[in-house]
């Protein structure tokens, strides 16, 4: 009677899954990121961050580093965002980016590019259009829309209805969008209403791509089921308004002769580039302007519409903040020169930054410490801003209290560290704020 195979047949398949099984549960007590606190599951799998949180009650008692993911962490810590975040530190994009992109496609995603290299060489093609110098020949066009707005937003008070601001902050951002990359309004403040359904699907495409992150492997498969649905909806639809204006836009470049006219005079983003396209065609392909403009369209209301949304609440709920706001402006010729409009925006955006997930960057080869903290290459560290603006020892005891003035009567070193760990950057919102802010307050 020979000795039973314990290796053959059906056996061997119940040994592997439970080989695996012990991996999986023992792998979080050797890593030496075991000590890092976190919900219980987070050491496990990355189902956990399909749930809403408040970070900062996950960084409570001020712990720099808590755990979200098995191998994912979120770092609340001034001295280590110089360091995850700097140019030339070698920490790439985690994969949590890629969910945004073309998993197919081949012209480089500025917000998705993780190789630095890449995403340098195209930054360099459309950084003369993003400059401060080009940003503020755009001021008339906000202004347009600016005025726009004012004139609905008076007829609205007038009947004395009750509105969404949130809608109507988007409705402005994505005209103001329009008008900066193709010199068009789209047409938002006009109706009022969601034209072909852009913002349903903006926010479809929002929500499955921080999702979809978190499983970015699944993302080729996911993202090929999608666009070969019937339904058109998600980034499909934003993609194809984007479009759609692109080419209304070439088509006026072309028969205007728009290229030929005066360089120094006001210009959208997309004349800009189909310009140097013109020049050198080298320079900049016609998939590069097609990204560019499905970016602007897709990338800048969203965040734009909820930094105007915030600054009202806060205005309204302060109101000796709004009475000291607009004594100040009516001073003032220029919004750049007004301080405490600045303070408001900064505080609003510190208390109610736009962006809810922490930035993962991987970390390098030769791996980095961190807060103290040793952490081997291939780890995930990102900054989280809810967590970040609740520092108590860069923003102060009052961490959670609006108050503009932190960034006004306090010692400069100390602003200039706040300054240096405020994660609240939005470029489009920056770019328009000043003469929103003075021609609606």
């Amino acid at each position: 009677m020979g000795l039973p195979n314990f290796f053959a047949g059906p056996a061997l398949g119940i040994y592997a899954i439970v080989a695996c099984l012990l991996l999986l549960l023992i792998k979080p007590w050797v890593s030496s990121l075991r000590s890092i606190p976190g919900p219980f599951l987070a050491r496990y799998t990355r189902l956990w961050l399909f749930k809403e949180a408040y970070f900062w009650d996950l960084s409570a008692n001020q712990r720099p580093i808590v755990r979200i993911a098995p191998n994912e962490y979120s770092i609340d810590d001034p001295a280590a965002a110089k360091i995850i975040y700097g140019s030339g530190k070698g920490f790439r994009k985690s994969p949590w980016y890629q969910a945004s992109g073309n998993p197919y496609g081949t012209v480089v995603n500025i917000f998705t590019e993780a190789d630095p290299h890449a995403h340098a060489g195209a930054r360099r093609k459309i950084a003369t259009i993003y400059s401060m110098s080009s940003l503020v020949q755009l001021e008339a066009f906000v202004d347009d829309c600016t005025a726009v707005l004012k004139q609905r937003l008076g007829e609205i008070a007038n009947t004395g209805t009750s509105i969404d601001v949130s809608h109507w902050m988007q409705c402005y951002a994505f005209d103001v969008i329009g008008k900066i990359t193709v010199g068009e309004r789209f047409g938002f403040l006009d109706s009022g209403e969601d034209i072909q359904g852009i913002m349903t699907s903006l926010g479809e495409y929002l929500r499955y791509c921080s999702r979809i992150g978190i499983f970015s492997e699944w993302r080729k498969t996911l993202y090929r089921l999608r666009m070969t649905s019937s339904k058109v909806s998600g980034i499909r639809n934003v993609s194809r308004f984007a479009l759609s204006q692109l080419d209304a836009k070439c088509a006026k470049f072309q028969a205007c002769d728009e290229k030929n006219a005066d360089p120094r005079a006001p210009a959208d983003v997309i004349t800009k580039l189909l310009r140097i396209q013109d020049t050198d065609s080298s320079k900049i392909s016609r998939a590069e302007i097609m990204s560019t403009c499905v970016m602007n369209v897709g990338a800048g209301s969203d965040t734009t519409s909820i930094a105007f949304s915030s600054v009202i609440y806060s205005l309204l709920k302060y109101p000796e903040t709004l009475a000291r706001l607009r004594d100040e402006i009516r001073e003032f010729a220029e919004a750049q020169k007004v301080p405490y409009l600045q303070a408001v925006v900064k505080e609003t955006l510190r208390v109610h930054p736009a962006m809810g997930l922490p930035l993962g960057r991987v970390v390098p080869s030769e791996g980095a410490t961190l807060a103290e903290q040793y952490s081997p290459p291939g780890t995930v560290m990102g900054i989280n801003s809810w967590a970040a603006h609740a520092n108590r020892h860069v923003f102060g005891e009052d961490a959670d209290i609006f108050r503009p003035e932190r960034w006004l009567n306090e010692d400069e070193d100390v602003v200039r560290k706040r300054e240096a760990y405020f994660m609240a950057v939005s470029p489009t919102f920056d770019m328009i704020k000043a003469p929103w802010l003075t021609g609606c307050v």
